[in-house]
């Protein structure tokens, strides 16, 4: 009985050896695929990167050209000129099925419109979108001439491009003319406003680099003054040289 039972023992060992080591590497396998499933659903790039396995100069042109994709910035119109669509809206633009066509007209005349933004500083040179509400935001919060008169002027825009870009509420020829007025406004005045400011700079500048003018009674007097102090320079140093020698003697 002994015997046997030592026999068993044996075996069960031999047995529990092979499947633990198996249930390990399945289990092994199992985190490991889930880890790389994670961190390919987490990376933003390709599973593979881009240009493997050539060449390091090949590699490096590819990285340098992806790089610059972030700084491309296209605004596309969304009604070209010579659309087929301007012709229906000219004549049956009073029917509401082509609202739809007035709102991408009102998002196209932000471009057309000739706002210096790239003066501001603050706002690339075309905007549209949420930079383009930023843009006016910021003009309504700011100092003189924004505050006060053109407030209503601002909050006529904001209106406008809200409704053209993403409300419900109805956006027709009336609506369009009334913003595109309050556009063409808002335009004169931002120009109007940075001409003055490059003039003030202008004669401020101006006024720094002119000297004044100096008046010949004044150069003579100067001359004069400065002969004095050469007279008085020399009797100061006499008067000490032969005070040093009387010491001296």
């Amino acid at each position: 009985m002994e015997s046997g039972s030592n026999w068993l023992s044996s075996v069960n060992v031999v047995l529990v050896m092979p499947y633990g080591s198996l249930v390990f590497v399945l289990l092994f396998i199992f985190v490991k695929r889930q880890i790389m499933r994670f961190a390919m659903k987490s990376r933003r790039g390709p599973h593979v990167p881009v240009g493997h396995n050539a060449p390091k100069d090949l590699k490096e042109e590819i990285d340098t050209r992806l790089s610059r994709v972030q700084d491309i910035k296209y605004e596309p119109q969304l009604l070209a000129d010579d659309n087929t669509r301007l012709l229906q809206l000219e004549t049956q633009g009073n029917q509401s099925c082509y609202n739809y066509l007035y709102r991408m007209k009102a998002l196209d005349a932000i471009r057309a419109s000739e706002i210096p933004f790239h003066a501001e500083g603050r706002h690339p040179r075309s905007l549209m979108g949420k930079n383009f509400r930023s843009y006016l935001l910021d003009l309504r919060n700011t100092s003189t001439p924004f505050k006060g008169a053109h407030k209503a002027l601002i909050g006529t825009l904001l209106d406008g491009y809200e409704t053209a870009s993403y409300g419900t509420g109805v956006f027709g020829q009336s609506e369009y003319l009334r913003y595109q007025e309050a556009l063409s406004e808002l335009a004169t005045v931002v120009k109007a406003r940075i001409g003055s400011s490059q003039r003030q700079h202008q004669s401020a500048a101006k006024d720094l680099t002119q000297s004044p003018e100096v008046s010949p009674t004044t150069i003579q007097t100067l001359q004069r003054a400065s002969r004095l102090k050469k007279m008085v320079d020399r009797w100061q140093n006499s008067h000490t040289h032969c005070m040093w020698q009387m010491t001296l003697s």
